[in-house]
């Protein structure tokens, strides 16, 4: 579809519809960051509940240490408090990747679509002024039109009164004239500015219109690509750990299996 022919007399849907698609990257740029809070927050309470059941030192539990279910538990904590370090590198990459970048992406966004819609309302105010220009010109043709009209009826008028000297006829007949002569100027002018006004009119509906929705659609369709890159991004930054994640829970595997009960 084309928006350049297809659109070109729903500015103002254009305008809430691109509206709407900022407000659609602010709420997912919100989104990412509620997530990224709560990542942080995961990643906190779990450093905290590793911290919580380490053994003390010169207490029972540090004794106990030579038991070999004990280590294992103790190698459990310490993996699950790297494992809590991931949900920080989660975090920070979904804030630096996706957050951080939306942000800097919407001042461009809202910057080009303001720009692309202050063309637009000036294209469509000297369409609006040209129209008016035009009915100006014709309003004025069809007075001295009238004018005209009325000034030949008074100059026969008199020309037939045989009681009208012939200096009032002659002046009656210079005022007709002077009057079409007005109106034939008003007729040229409406003539060449309607001209005019066709051309204006065809080229924005043709080319000015058509060529400044296309660059709105093009906005657009960079947008919806930048938002899919970021949810791309969004399973890439889980993705990216999950090998160390796996690393972690090998090593609690690992921990578990090194226990033995006859030990």
């Amino acid at each position: 579809m084309s928006w350049g022919s297809e659109l070109w007399d729903q500015f103002d849907n254009l305008e809430k519809h691109t509206q709407g698609g900022i407000e659609f990257v602010d709420r997912y740029s919100k989104f990412v960051k509620e997530r990224s809070e709560i990542e942080t927050s995961y990643a906190k309470q779990i450093r905290n509940l590793s911290k919580k059941y380490q053994p003390k030192k010169n207490s029972r539990e540090e004794e106990e240490n030579r038991y070999s279910s004990c280590r294992a538990f103790v190698s459990t904590l310490n993996e699950l408090n790297d494992y809590a370090g991931q949900h920080e590198v989660i975090s920070e990459n979904l804030t630096a990747n996706i957050v951080a970048e939306l942000a800097r992406y919407l001042q461009e966004l809202k910057s080009e679509r303001k720009s692309h819609f202050h063309d637009g309302r000036k294209a469509q105010q000297q369409i609006e002024s040209s129209w008016k220009t035009l009915e100006a010109c014709k309003r004025k043709f069809e007075r001295d039109c009238k004018e005209a009209e009325r000034a030949q009826q008074h100059f026969e008028k008199m020309d037939a009164d045989i009681n009208v000297t012939k200096a009032d006829v002659e002046k009656a007949r210079q005022q007709a004239q002077g009057r079409h002569q007005m109106a034939s100027d008003s007729k040229n002018e409406y003539s060449a500015y309607l001209q005019k006004f066709n051309q204006e009119q065809n080229d924005h509906y043709y080319t000015v219109i058509p060529n400044l929705f296309q660059k709105i659609q093009e906005m657009e369709e960079k947008r919806i690509e930048r938002v899919g890159d970021c949810m791309k991004s969004f399973a890439d930054v889980d993705r990216q750990v999950l090998p160390i994640v796996g690393k972690c829970l090998d090593g609690m595997t690992k921990a578990a299996e090194s226990i033995d009960a006859k030990t």
